[in-house]
Order: C-alpha cells, then structure tokens, then sequence
C-alpha cells in the first residue's frame, strides 16, 4: 500500500520561508502526476502546485512567483519551497500522486488522484 507522509510545516512570520517534503512508500517514478493543496478552515481545498508529464509544472495564481514544486527520485521525495510567506498561506498542505498524467490539473477533485498524505501545518503570522 502506497504512503505519502508530509512533513516541513510549522509556524513562520511573514516574509519568511518553508520547505514541505512529501516521502512516497515506493516508487515515485510510478507517479506522472503529483501536486500540493491545502485547505484553510472554513474554506475549500485549492490546488497549490502540480508537476505532471515529467516537467510540466503549473502553480495557482495566489503562489505564482513564490513556490516552487520539485522532486527527488533517489528520495522518493516531492518537495514544496514556499517563499515570501503571507498570512494568506496559512492552512493545512496536501500532497497527492495518481500514476497518469492526462487530466492532472490544480482544480482536480478529490477523487482525481488516487493517494493523498495526511497532511503538515503551515501558519503564517506575526
């Protein structure tokens, strides 16, 4: 049974910077399409950031310019760089994987990829 585990999350001012890790139970080369959402209290899940189809990589609006997604395959490892933090960011940050590529967007349901981690904090406050 494939296991993704996040961790990276805790409590930073703004201005500063956080880097989430997502650890895959397996092979992350079986993964064409793996991503970053989170879901703030009271709001709906967003899709943060997604790679898919080996280099493609697409971010929200909100992130563009501040976060970037990459991964280490000798790892197994998915990683967030998140910069310039706003309070904004706070939330509750996802990693997803699902092995094809087609349909691999930020707006993607819930049921669009096949494995999801439990989850890491970020708050964003002075």
């Amino acid at each position: 049974q494939v296991q993704l585990v996040e961790s990276g999350g805790g409590s930073v001012q703004p201005g500063g910077s956080l880097r989430l890790s997502c650890v895959v139970s397996g092979s992350i080369d079986s993964f064409n399409c793996m991503g970053w959402f989170r879901q703030a209290p009271g709001k709906e899940r967003e899709g943060v950031a997604i790679k898919y189809a080996g280099s493609i990589r697409k971010f929200a609006n909100s992130v563009q310019g501040r976060f970037t997604i990459s991964q280490d395959n000798a790892k197994n490892t998915l990683y967030l760089q998140m910069d310039s933090l706003k309070p904004e960011d706070t939330a509750m940050y996802y990693c997803a994987a699902r092995s094809q590529w087609v349909g691999c967007r930020l707006d993607a349901d819930f049921t669009d990829f096949t494995y999801w981690g439990k989850g890491t904090q970020v708050t964003v406050s002075s």
